[in-house]
């Protein structure tokens, strides 16, 4: 008796990296406070990202500003018209890949 992979298993299949790369765990919880804010206003708002979109740019800075996401420009993850006036006192970067690489912590 054989307990390979059943027959009517398609073996076409393929698997494919991420668009955006890898996506590491924050170990550290270095950004969730940006996240547990993000969480609750999806809550809030019965899961209705539209309400959400400053916190959830807050959160991918968070990320970009220590290493746990590829920079990325906020045009390219449909967040560029998002102001962050208000959001949590931090400067008004717009573009996180002029960003040096020296400036992580």
């Amino acid at each position: 008796m054989s307990f390979g992979r059943p027959p009517s298993i398609n073996s076409g299949f393929k698997v494919s990296p991420p668009d955006r790369g890898s996506f590491p765990l924050d170990h550290y919880a270095e950004c969730k406070q940006q996240m547990m804010l993000y969480i609750n206003c999806l809550k809030t708002n019965s899961s209705t990202s539209t309400a959400c979109r400053e916190l959830s740019k807050e959160y991918l800075h968070c990320r970009m500003d220590r290493g746990l996401m590829q920079q990325e420009e906020w045009e390219s993850l449909g967040l560029a018209n998002i102001s962050k006036a208000g959001a949590s006192g931090r400067d008004s970067r717009d573009n996180p890949v002029s960003m040096s690489s020296s400036s992580k912590s």
